[in-house]
């Protein structure tokens, strides 16, 4: 799972410096996804819910980190 994630936000960085405008739609549509594993796993009672949500919410994170700083490094560009 975490090779996945760290593919996916390579590739939303590599797409949002390239194209800024159409990397929201994946970067939005991953994070729906992930939130939505994120609501499932809080459902569990107590402490398991927060330990099953929390990988979600982290990768969550990282998706929108990665796509900002490429739309970041795509504005400081000269061109």
């Amino acid at each position: 799972m975490v090779i996945g994630i760290v593919a996916v936000c390579v590739l939303l960085a590599a797409l949002a410096f390239l194209v800024p405008r159409l990397s929201r739609r994946p970067e939005r549509g991953t994070q729906r996804t992930l939130h939505a594993g994120s609501r499932a796993g809080g459902k569990a009672p107590g402490f398991l819910g927060r330990v099953l949500s929390m990988p979600f919410r982290s990768s969550s994170k990282a998706v929108g980190r990665s796509g900002s700083a490429g739309r970041r490094a795509r504005g400081r560009m000269p061109f």
